[in-house]
């Protein structure tokens, strides 16, 4: 596979789809940059077939198994050429298209990376590809609204999608460099797995006014039904459910907590900085939301590109030391 190639996807591609992600991952050292942006470019691929609402969730799940069958080494050619053909026309985002049609040049760029990063992206394509099909299997039908019913299936849910991820990016590392971290193999996954998950947590706080206008509700029905409320009822008034939400932030808290210790054990400073960038902002994020009303909940919250501007230029100046990270964490939260 030419050089040029896999240049453009980890460049001006992978730029295209998450300025913020390309952002961090520039400063990581080759050996971890190219397998964890390539992880991120086809898990970005399954989900803009996973979340495309133009068609039914039977074509979605459909194409969804066609990619992972591929991402696995299983694929059927005919059937991947099919998708990518009748498929990338249909996205209007112009990056999203440009990212499905480049699907075969990221299945190339699989082939020719070294065999234990391919088997790890593999691993963790595998678990993502699993919380992306439960979520379409789960919310694909708009005729009403669709929540998890239990406590355990968001968590599961988180794990697939994000928490996996952790596990993914420190596998990466402590292979690839002989001094990843501070601590040890098993806390580090540990660590890794929380962190991951207190971040999508944050995204299913942030976004839950406008899923619940689509018809998804990540809140566990249960814990609405032990205040006497109804997810229907959560959607006509959403302050029912601020008491549930309130301990679900304060549970994506312990996650961030969980990712600035793990960022303070790793030894590299490039890849300390690239890791805890999304920590930080998930700080200011969840600081955000704090004692929130139903309003901010329904139009949702962003930290602002200055911020995250400041966060990355302090980091950059301090080497992202353990020091500087606490105590930016510490501002950042109040």
């Amino acid at each position: 596979m030419r050089k040029q190639t896999i240049s453009q996807l980890r460049g001006p591609i992978l730029r295209s789809v998450s300025r913020s992600f390309y952002l961090s991952i520039r400063f990581l050292p080759s050996k971890l940059r190219d397998p964890i942006a390539l992880a991120y470019l086809l898990a970005r691929a399954t989900d803009t077939l996973a979340d495309t609402v133009d068609l039914e969730p039977s074509e979605r799940l459909e194409h969804l198994r066609t990619l992972a069958e591929s991402i696995q080494g299983r694929g059927d050619r005919d059937a991947m050429r099919k998708l990518i053909y009748s498929f990338a026309p249909l996205r209007k985002d112009t990056s999203e298209r440009i990212l499905i049609e480049q699907v075969w040049a990221l299945l190339d760029w699989l082939d020719v990376i070294p065999a234990a990063d391919r088997a790890d992206i593999r691993e963790v394509l595998g678990k993502i590809n699993e919380g992306q099909t439960l979520d379409v299997e789960r919310f694909g039908i708009k005729t009403s609204i669709a929540a998890f019913q239990t406590a355990a299936e968001l968590d599961r849910y988180t794990y697939l999608v994000a928490g996996s991820v952790g596990e993914f990016w420190t596998a990466i590392g402590e292979r690839n460099l002989p001094e990843f971290a501070s601590r040890p193999d098993e806390q580090m996954n540990a660590l890794s797995v929380d962190y991951g998950k207190g971040l999508q947590l944050i995204n299913i706080l942030r976004d839950s006014g406008s899923d619940l206008r689509e018809g998804r509700c990540y809140i566990p029905a249960e814990e609405l039904q032990s205040l006497g409320a109804t997810v229907a009822e959560l959607l006509a008034q959403d302050s029912v459910g601020l008491p549930i939400i309130e301990r679900w932030r304060k549970r994506a808290e312990l996650g961030i907590l969980a990712g600035i210790e793990y960022a303070c054990a790793i030894v590299p400073w490039r890849v300390r900085l690239a890791t805890v960038l999304p920590a930080l902002i998930g700080a200011r994020t969840l600081a955000l939301l704090r004692n929130a009303d139903a309003d901010t909940f329904r139009h949702g919250v962003k930290v602002s590109r200055r911020e995250v501007r400041s966060i990355l230029l302090t980091m950059f100046t301090t080497l992202a030391s353990p020091r500087a990270i606490r105590g930016m964490f510490a501002e950042l939260s109040k």
